[in-house]
């Protein structure tokens, strides 16, 4: 292995480093109160005490629970009504601005109704996801549509296809990369709306885990969910929908792989 690679496999960890590094020389020089801000080693402390207890496992198992159902309507729903949107323009011309509109209004403000409507509960945060899930998608779908080359359908069609191949063979593989986009962003949408609707909306969570130590002075608490909410929102984007995307663009031709690292 390269010094090269090397330094691009370590490249990532350096603004972490960095952080950590700033952190614990403010406090030590400063020394705040620990409920306003907690030293490294008091939240490292007490992450390990999170993990070691049953609560954390089952607050994350819930959040990513509400981030599935939420995420897998506001997909499907989104994709579907993108892709007819998107092969009939007037569709897409008269639906637009009612998507612009409803995406420009943060999921979270919808709140005050949505207690209303479902209760506190697991039904309140699926909404939410799909309202930060859905709109995303959809403008995605709707662009990636409507970028295919009308000469590629034509030329598929001139060559005896049905409509329905031409939209299986040409305009499906054509717009899957922006798919796969409005996907990625969606669900970095979809898991800030779950958390902020966990904070008063549900009794178990992450969320609810970061409600709980604020309501007793425990900013190490608080950072600690904050860093576990972080890091597995890294984790699921770079372990596995950059993996899916990069794999899709470069499945379609639109780039090529990268055999320098």
């Amino acid at each position: 292995m390269t010094v090269n690679r090397i330094v691009w496999r370590l490249l990532p960890a350096a603004p972490p480093a960095v952080l950590l590094l700033a952190w614990s020389i403010y406090w030590a020089i400063e020394q705040p109160p620990p409920s306003v801000m907690p030293s490294v080693v008091g939240v490292i402390a007490t992450f390990g005490e999170l993990a070691l207890g049953d609560r954390l496992g089952a607050d994350i198992l819930a959040s990513l629970g509400r981030l599935l159902g939420g995420a897998a309507c506001g997909i499907v729903t989104g994709t579907i009504a993108g892709f007819v949107a998107g092969l009939h323009r007037p569709i897409a011309a008269f639906l637009t601005p009612l998507v612009v509109f409803f995406n420009a209004i943060s999921g979270i403000v919808w709140l005050p109704l949505v207690i209303g409507w479902f209760g506190v509960g697991s039904a309140l945060a699926i909404f939410l996801i799909w309202n930060s899930v859905f709109f995303i998608v959809f403008q995605n779908t709707v662009l990636g549509v409507q970028l295919v080359p009308e000469v590629l359908e034509y030329g598929v069609r001139t060559l005896g296809a049905s409509r329905w191949e031409s939209i299986r063979s040409v305009t499906l593989p054509g717009a899957l990369p922006y798919i796969l986009t409005g996907i990625r962003s969606g669900l970095g949408f979809g898991w800030r709306a779950l958390i902020a609707a966990e904070l008063v909306g549900a009794t178990t969570g992450l969320g609810q885990l970061i409600f709980s130590g604020a309501e007793y002075h425990r900013a190490d608490i608080i950072v600690a969910g904050c860093l576990i909410i972080g890091a597995i929102a890294m984790a699921m984007d770079r372990w596995l929908l950059l993996p899916i995307e990069r794999r899709t663009v470069q499945r379609w031709g639109l780039i090529a792989p990268d055999r320098s690292r």
